[in-house]
């Protein structure tokens, strides 16, 4: 797990690189806020189009080929980034290096094959602390490379270092990760007929439990990463801030994703369970999400950005929990495979969406919107939570009955829709 957790932050930490340059890497070419959204989106469609063919590949080749494989086109994408010369340039390097980065389900296949049911939750909050420790040190390097000045600001060599990065992690996964789907598992996979993408998508949202699960992850993506998107344009003309002042800040944000899931989250989840964690982060996305609209100095922000860090950082690693503990031994992949592609389509539409508002409306826009269907969020999570009491105290009537009588008790359907 240790060896998965230093490639994922390594790789992390060169697309952390990258994200407080983009806004201003597209306004250099002249695009507008709903444009540089685009930008954004492109990458996150890439992802989609990806991540239920590399989750399948997985299960039936095993993980680490995938892997190898994907982190190779990761450097190609950032080499191609650094010599962009035109917004289709532009456009088409975030493309591959999405397509590339479709590899994520695979990593938290990865940790389903090595973890117990008890310390699932704990595992899956490992691999977001990479992701969170990728925060840190990529938005700051990028954003001292790029320089405090959007009109002076050097695209280039961030992405040159965002390619090296990304090249270490491929060595380091050839290396010395180790596969961890056995032959048999691979074996039965590959032998075991698989529908489409988009039947797997219906198959996945129309089983039990798993459906409401995967819609409560993409509203929390989709309003996460509208502000991801939006966020820097709406400090520069708030603030007047450039790549270097917004890279610190979503440094901070790192530190204390990484300090919640690579610590909190597995002692939180045992707690309060998976499933109050998915309503404890929607409403914290709620409050931190309509804090930033106000906010006209550093110390509120950061304040804002905290509560925004926390319920993100809770509700992803609890949703990918209990989606995984709900999938069987040989669809690993492909659950979290689709479970991306729902997250990766809100990333897709979630920036279009909130550039959208910003350019409309104004650049606090997003924000008022993002609380809202957070609000929506958390009722769900209420909702899940009373299903899924009820589904247990019939559990337990079944049990009982079947005790006393020697006979089961007819029921449609006795699966419970949450844990």
């Amino acid at each position: 797990m240790f060896i998965l957790f230093i490639i994922v932050f390594i790789d992390l930490v060169g697309f952390g690189i990258i994200i407080p340059l983009l806004p201003f890497y597209g306004e250099h070419f002249q695009a507008d806020p709903f444009t540089v959204s685009l930008i954004m989106a492109t990458y996150s469609l890439g992802q989609f189009v990806a991540a239920p063919f590399w989750g399948r590949l997985s299960d039936t080749i095993g993980r680490r080929p995938v892997l190898i494989i994907s982190l190779f086109g990761a450097v190609l994408s950032y080499i191609w980034l650094s010599f962009a010369t035109t917004l289709w340039m532009l456009f088409a390097a975030r493309l591959v290096g999405g397509l590339m980065a479709g590899n994520i389900s695979t990593a938290f296949a990865y940790i389903a094959d090595i973890t117990t049911v008890e310390n699932r939750a704990k595992g899956m909050g490992l691999v977001g602390a990479a992701f969170g420790l990728g925060f840190i040190a990529g938005p700051a390097i990028g954003g001292i490379l790029a320089g405090p000045d959007p009109l002076t600001a050097d695209f280039q060599t961030p992405a040159l270092v965002a390619a090296a990065m990304s090249f270490i992690a491929f060595v380091l996964t050839i290396a010395m990760l180790k596969e961890s789907l056995s032959a048999e598992v691979r074996a039965h996979a590959k032998n075991t007929p698989r529908p489409n993408r988009f039947v797997q998508m219906k198959e996945a949202l129309g089983r039990p439990g798993i459906g409401l699960l995967i819609t409560i992850s993409f509203l929390a993506t989709f309003v996460f990463a509208g502000m991801e998107t939006t966020f820097a344009m709406w400090s520069h003309r708030q603030l007047g801030w450039g790549p270097e002042q917004n890279g610190y800040l979503f440094a901070f944000v790192g530190v204390i994703a990484a300090f919640i899931q690579g610590g909190a989250v597995g002692r939180l989840s045992k707690k309060f369970g998976e499933g109050n964690l998915i309503v404890q982060g929607a409403v914290a996305l709620a409050v931190g999400m309509i804090m930033i609209p106000f906010c006209t100095s550093v110390v509120p922000l950061m304040a804002a950005m905290v509560i925004v860090a926390y319920g993100f950082s809770i509700i992803n690693p609890a949703l990918n929990s209990m989606i995984s503990l709900r999938s069987g031994n040989t669809e690993q992949g492909m659950m979290m495979g689709v479970a991306r592609s729902a997250t990766t389509m809100a990333r897709i539409i979630g920036p279009a969406w909130a550039g959208i508002l910003f350019a409309q409306l104004g650049k606090e826009w997003p924000y008022y919107a993002g609380m809202v269907l957070m609000v929506l969020v958390a009722y769900l999570g209420l909702r899940s939570l009373k299903d899924n009491q009820r589904a247990k105290a019939h559990a337990m009537e079944t049990a009982a009955f079947e005790s006393a009588n020697g006979a089961p008790l007819k029921d449609e359907d006795p699966r419970s829709p949450i844990d």
